[in-house]
């Protein structure tokens, strides 16, 4: 497999146990169909429940024809942007792989985090029981689709704790304190 800039042949990178193609001269990085999705919830574990398939929205993007070649069937890639820091990404039709610039994978992963950041407790609440229905009804394995409900709702938890800090001093004086419990006696 060859660099689609013209920089030679591309070399194996490891993210945990995930085998990508690095070009060694321009840092670009080709992921093959699902390998991106799967290295960025080893780069953030929180965006794990998050399905990055660009392609089940492909609707919602402009893809406009790219100057590169797709390094692993030499295929015309097209181009589109990612999120609001406008990372490029080079998509192949043919094999669904994706080429990023270097320094575009980085843009894809804050960009994933700041529209984690930006959900309001609401959008949790939807995540959540989208989660939850996903849980009985999804295509992943039992353990994963629990996994995706859990850092939902861990999030969420962050969420609403930090919006209402007064719930984070009260939860933290009862747990402290002991009050609440049942069978427990307040502190003399």
């Amino acid at each position: 497999m060859h660099c689609p800039l013209g920089h030679g042949e591309l070399f194996d990178r490891q993210i945990d146990v995930i085998q990508i193609k690095e070009c060694p001269v321009c840092k670009g990085l080709f992921f093959e169909k699902g390998e991106l999705g799967e290295a960025t919830q080893v780069i953030e574990p929180d965006l794990d429940w998050v399905d990055f398939d660009i392609w089940k929205h492909e609707d919602q993007f402009k893809l406009v024809p790219s100057l590169i070649r797709c390094p692993n069937d030499d295929s015309q890639m097209v181009t589109t942007k990612y999120g609001e820091d406008g990372a490029e990404i080079d998509l192949c039709a043919q094999c669904h792989g994706i080429w990023l610039d270097k320094g575009e994978f980085e843009k894809i992963i804050q960009s994933m985090e700041q529209q984690l950041d930006s959900m309001s407790t609401s959008d949790y609440v939807k995540e959540s029981l989208t989660e939850a229905r996903e849980l009985v009804t999804g295509e992943e394995s039992f353990s994963s689709e629990w996994k995706d409900l859990s850092t939902v709702m861990r999030l969420f938890q962050y969420r609403v704790l930090s919006e209402h800090p007064s719930l984070s001093k009260a939860l933290y004086f009862f747990q402290r304190t002991g009050l609440g419990l049942a069978g427990v006696n307040p502190p003399d």
